[in-house]
């Protein structure tokens, strides 16, 4: 069984990793809604001494892939200091979503300007890229979308996140989902292991607990157990404790 844990505040991130009795952790290094530089949290340090793990969610404002120069050359500058202060610290990862386009814009044009961050910058840890929910022009949606996207970054070496609510709202069945998409990526580095709170194919990014959502518990038990990658509940932070106890009881 591998690791097992919670996207956490970045407030006091080794009490918050004991409190739901996590040895994986993500967070955040500053607003994750903002365009700030990265903060580095205090005490993350201890982590790697208590055994934990952990990984780092850039901000989600960032789109690389976007052909707006406002956007994209700010998102690829912050991508680069967040990648360095995440190596810095020991983080196993960096994790980003796809991004999107405009719904009339030409999706190769994205594909091409992720090609354009690895081209640029180089990265001394794993970027891993993640599936997204919703967007009509979004470069990591579909496994048809995903699927250029790699060709697009052939020979470019990095990593994959797979989200299990992205997915099922996406419309993507988590039945046979690991394999899919190995086929396309070959790898999955981390997986976000969140219950959906709306139906299938919904489009709508809301996760929900484990139990207490739209999506069977066991089907994400089984995506983890197929993945054999390490996996964080960015579920609501009451039930994260019960979220971590569940996977551990059914995946051992």
């Amino acid at each position: 069984m591998g690791r097992i844990g919670a996207h956490v505040e970045q407030t006091q991130t080794l009490e918050l990793a004991k409190a739901v009795d996590a040895d994986v952790i993500q967070t955040f290094l500053g607003d994750p809604q903002g365009w700030k530089d990265p903060v580095i949290p205090d005490g993350i340090e201890d982590l790697a001494g208590a055994g934990v793990e952990f990984f780092i969610h850039a901000p989600y404002r960032l789109n690389v892939a976007t052909t707006n120069n406002r956007i994209r050359i700010p998102s690829r500058k912050l991508l680069d200091k967040q990648a360095a202060a995440a190596a810095k610290i020991g983080a196993k990862g960096l994790i980003v979503h796809g991004g999107h386009l405009q719904a009339d814009e030409d999706p190769a044009i994205g594909y091409a300007n992720w090609r354009k961050v690895f081209e640029r910058s180089s990265f001394d840890l794993p970027i891993l890229i993640e599936n997204t929910a919703g967007g009509d022009n979004a470069m990591t949606r579909s496994l048809d979308s995903l699927a250029r996207l790699w060709d697009t970054l052939d020979g470019i070496e990095v990593g994959f996140c797979l989200d299990t609510c992205h997915a099922f709202a996406a419309g993507e069945p988590l039945e046979g989902l690991v394999e899919r998409i190995r086929a396309i990526t070959g790898r999955i580095d981390l997986v976000h292991a969140n219950n959906s709170r709306d139906e299938f194919g919904s489009t709508r990014d809301r996760h929900a607990n484990l139990e207490s959502g739209e999506i069977d518990p066991q089907q994400i038990v089984s995506v983890i157990r197929e993945a054999g990658a390490p996996a964080i509940v960015e579920t609501p932070e009451a039930g994260q404790e019960a979220d971590i106890a569940y996977l551990r009881q059914h995946l051992s």
